[in-house]
């Protein structure tokens, strides 16, 4: 049984369709990562999975349950956290998770415990009797999937939750996605940026226009449009055929020289250790060197490779 499945899955709004029969298939026990530029799909399926919204067309299950026919054994399995914090600013972070525990039936004890143990377990124990309003972006987001797990879900549904935060924010939340991950919480993550997926993510999915166009790891997404790249700047235009050959067992494919400048991009595997044994290779055949760089491939770069146009072209044409 997968945790979640769907199947040529529909859903439109009058003449746009947000989802254009979508099929996803996500084993227990696994992150898979949902990329996509803003108005290709993500939310209208999180929205279809989570019952927030009914399909047009098509099927969605979540641990085998069928979402559009049992909406509430669907809505008790899982835990949601959408794009903005969903917390009551008014009341502090331990009175947040007791009252959505409350919500799930639990007693007062019951819920007390809950909190405290999620408290704990997200690091707000000293800030979680102060009133949520006083919280960084960081930390609401905390609270928030604090709040979406309080019911112990069998599959957590993350809708892009690094948007609006700071790098050190962002990279706290990747942390936090990790350790929940790592613990075995089956996690169906949203996101904008293909280093996110890389990092959190078992599988990746990408999205356009309500379709996936392509799935698998992200070094296999990546090599399916050149993979890394090594930037390689030297000294000399008179150094450029030398530096080539001598960098060329590095390459995965075709050395591009730049045509005014001294510079060399290198496909490349990824991997530690490129850069040193790069600028060992170049000091050995005298070629003086200027700067090394490994360039990732962007959201972007995979949009561009598999559809022909960019992520930011979507995101301009979405409705």
């Amino acid at each position: 049984m997968h945790a979640v499945e769907t199947i040529e899955l529909t859903k439109h709004y009058g003449e746009k369709r947000a989802l254009d029969g979508l099929n996803l298939v996500m084993p227990q026990g696994s992150v898979l990562g949902v990329l996509g530029p803003n108005g290709a799909g993500k939310t209208t399926a999180v929205k279809v999975l989570t019952t927030l919204t009914k399909a047009t067309g098509g099927k969605a299950f979540v641990d085998g349950i069928d979402v559009q026919a049992n909406p509430a054994a669907v809505r008790s399995r899982i835990g949601l956290t959408g794009q903005y914090a969903a917390v009551e600013e008014r009341m502090t972070a331990r009175e947040n998770l007791v009252h959505v525990a409350r919500l799930f039936h639990m007693s007062k004890t019951e819920a007390a415990a809950r909190a405290q143990e999620l408290l704990e377990r997200f690091d707000l124990v000293e800030p979680g009797d102060r009133i949520v309003n006083g919280y960084s972006g960081g930390m609401r987001r905390r609270i928030d999937i604090a709040m979406s797990l309080i019911a112990r879900p069998s599959v957590l549904f993350l809708d892009e939750p690094t948007t609006g935060l700071d790098p050190r924010s962002r990279l706290g939340m990747w942390g936090l996605i990790e350790e929940l991950g790592n613990e075995g919480t089956t996690t169906f993550l949203t996101t904008q940026y293909l280093d996110e997926a890389e990092e959190l993510a078992d599988s990746i999915v990408v999205i356009d226009s309500g379709k996936v166009i392509a799935e698998g790891t992200a070094d296999q997404l990546k090599d399916r449009i050149g993979g890394d790249r090594l930037i390689v700047t030297i000294a000399s235009m008179a150094n450029i055929d030398k530096a080539t050959s001598a960098l060329a067992p590095l390459a995965t494919g075709s050395i591009e020289a730049a045509a005014s400048r001294p510079e060399l991009s290198v496909p490349i595997k990824a991997g530690k250790g490129v850069v040193p044994h790069a600028i060992r290779t170049l000091d050995d055949c005298e070629c003086d060197v200027v700067d090394v760089e490994v360039r990732r491939p962007s959201l972007d770069d995979v949009f561009l490779a598999l559809t022909g146009h960019t992520a930011e072209a979507n995101e301009e044409g979405a409705q």
